[in-house]
């Protein structure tokens, strides 16, 4: 862990912070490492940090009796893990999984909520952060009953494209099947049409975005509605 007192603010929420909001997260808060993998919360359990991404994305997984469980949202430095202690709830709604490695300011949960309570300001920018995530959540159950695990694959890759902050990532099949809640075999097919288009390269559990045009022609416009929802309730 490192102090955070000169790291330079590249959240998009804590961006949009007065200088003075700024100062108090780079003293109480400390930088880590995310790393791929690593579970940061567990739904239903007790929030004992909040962490903003600066690099590196989280995935939000519901669980699912008796099977595994389906991702429902993808977090980076837009937003932050943790957002529902601003409702006044103290255990997390979905398990959060780290997808893509990177940095990210951590914050005690307890702290995060004792400056929140008399912060006005943050309040709002939170709020309206959870505001976008509801409407986010809905878009994604709608787009994983309506449309073909193509388009919804094609809409995955521009999203972690979005987060990465690279041209390549670390994926594979297996984990892709697991977020998109369907089988190995078509998430196999669907990123070898990809691949044979020339949008991506896949090899050995890493993607490469060839063609990021191209995966925004094929992608449903559930991609786009995410986006024009988080600049209009973002005010951005």
């Amino acid at each position: 862990m490192a102090p955070t007192s000169s790291l330079p603010i590249s959240n998009h929420l804590l961006d949009g912070l007065s200088a003075l909001q700024q100062q108090w997260f780079y003293h109480h808060s400390t930088l880590v490492q995310l790393e791929f993998g690593e579970v940061l919360c567990q739904a239903d359990e007790t929030i004992a940090y909040v962490y903003f991404p600066l690099g590196g994305f989280v995935s939000l997984l519901v669980p699912i009796w008796g099977e595994p469980a389906i991702e429902m949202g993808l977090i980076g430095n837009e937003g932050m893990i943790g957002a529902t202690l601003a409702l006044g709830k103290s255990t997390a709604p979905m398990q959060c999984l780290v997808q893509g490695s990177g940095s990210a300011l951590k914050l005690e949960a307890s702290s995060f909520c004792q400056y929140l309570s008399g912060n006005g300001a943050l309040q709002h920018t939170i709020h309206s952060y959870l505001y976008v995530t509801l409407l986010q959540l809905a878009q994604t159950g709608a787009c994983n009953c309506f449309h073909e695990v193509l388009q919804r694959l094609a809409r995955w890759l521009l999203m972690t494209h979005d987060r990465a902050h690279a041209d390549t990532f670390m994926l594979t099949h297996t984990f892709l099947a697991t977020m998109l809640g369907v089988r190995r075999s078509a998430v196999t097919i669907a990123a070898g049409s990809l691949q044979k288009q020339g949008l991506i390269r896949y090899r050995r559990g890493h993607i490469q975005i060839l063609s990021r045009e191209g995966l925004e022609h094929i992608s449903c416009g559930c991609y786009f509605a995410a986006l024009a929802s988080y600049k209009k309730a973002m005010g951005q």
